[in-house]
């Protein structure tokens, strides 16, 4: 059976991560508190988010912008688009 969470994000209760996807304090409150289908949501999100800033990965800046990015997403006020971004 699958694991059940109220996700913070869906404000549902939904199907729940299958393991931590990212290490830390964040990654345990994203395991207990998001679902499956809002990590996707987070997924489409970093991705639009390296693309329109060409991010970097390996980079330290880049990825504390997007842990940032993803805890705003998650458990903020929402990680927002950059300004010039057209969504296709």
């Amino acid at each position: 059976m699958s694991r059940m969470v109220v996700c913070v994000k869906l404000k549902k209760e939904a199907e729940g991560l299958e393991r931590p996807t990212y290490p830390g304090d964040l990654g345990k409150r994203i395991f207990d508190n998001v679902s499956k289908e809002a990590w996707q949501l987070w997924l489409r999100q970093q991705t639009m988010l390296i693309n329109e800033y060409r991010l970097s990965p390996v980079d330290p800046k880049a990825r504390k912008f997007l842990e940032e990015q993803m805890d705003k997403f998650f458990f903020g006020d929402g990680s927002v688009a950059p300004p010039d971004y057209k969504p296709q």
